[in-house]
């Protein structure tokens, strides 16, 4: 019997700093915020001993990619400046990649500055929750780099997107919105690109939820899908717990994204998301 986690499983191959990642295998994205106010790990790995245990202990527990970010992208964050997003990522890029040169390192950011700076120093892909919309100089710098690129569905900023909820049609204008996209990076050569639909980002509970609900209709954009579901409001606003206790709940919601056929989980706690990821695999 064919499981929808196997139907839905792209047979692609991505290149990422001169290694091969086939994404036919659902891969795993562990979350290293080297932030003073993330929503849930903000100031746990801001100096250099806790970000390197942390990384560490993500690539033991089998993380495929360290996505580092500087920024942080809660409702209503503090706005950060590039030269303080660059003082917080790039010594961190290169001491991961001194330590553990074949760890394969995301650089999470909208900025096109802080991505190419990322990139030379180590970073094999580019994780942008604007898609382009907060930096025009983004496209540009992706299609010069040729590395692999993360477009996230996002409205407004980080500081507006809450104002920014209301959709007549809520599937038929994410769709729209990457086939958008995806148009204006082919055009500039961009092959290798994931599609991550934004739980959280200018979206209400219920509006993850119908988003979820309907993720494996986003395979008519045939691209690779990352799910970022990790102790979001979705889950702990439902249940009326904390980001802290959020954990079951995000491992029950990715097991429904792989059902769907999400191909990276990208999550704070990587050893529960391998071990979901190992299970399916036996469906």
């Amino acid at each position: 019997m064919v499981t929808q986690s196997k139907l839905f499983s792209p047979n692609k191959t991505l290149l990422i700093a001169g290694k091969v990642v086939d994404l036919s295998t659902q891969k795993v994205m562990g979350i290293l915020n080297v932030t003073p106010d993330s929503f849930y790990d903000g100031g746990r790995y801001t100096r250099e001993n806790t970000y390197l245990q942390q990384a560490e202990k993500m690539i033991v527990e089998g993380a495929d990619f360290i996505d580092v970010g500087g920024y942080s992208t809660r409702p209503g964050a503090s706005e950060v400046s590039v030269n303080e997003e660059l003082a917080r990522v790039i010594p961190v890029i290169n001491s991961i990649k001194k330590e553990f040169p074949f760890a394969v390192i995301s650089i999470d950011t909208f900025r096109a500055s802080v991505a190419k700076a990322a990139v030379e120093e180590g970073a094999g892909m580019i994780n942008d929750i604007s898609a382009g919309e907060l930096d025009a100089a983004m496209y540009e710098t992706v299609s010069a780099l040729q590395v692999p690129y993360v477009t996230m569905h996002l409205r407004g900023t980080p500081q507006t997107m809450t104002q920014f909820t209301t959709y007549e049609y809520l599937l038929k204008e994410v769709l729209e919105y990457f086939h958008r996209k995806l148009y204006q990076l082919n055009t500039l050569g961009i092959k290798d690109v994931i599609i991550d639909p934004g739980f959280g980002f200018a979206k209400m509970v219920d509006q993850n939820f119908e988003l979820l609900n309907n993720l494996e209709r986003l395979h008519i954009l045939e691209k690779p899908i990352l799910v970022g579901l990790s102790r979001k409001s979705m889950i702990w606003r439902t249940l009326k717990i904390t980001p802290e206790a959020a954990l079951n709940g995000t491992t029950a919601l990715n097991t429904l994204a792989l059902l769907k056929g999400a191909s990276i989980l990208r999550v704070h706690d990587v050893k529960e998301a391998k071990e979901v990821i190992q299970l399916m695999s036996n469906l």
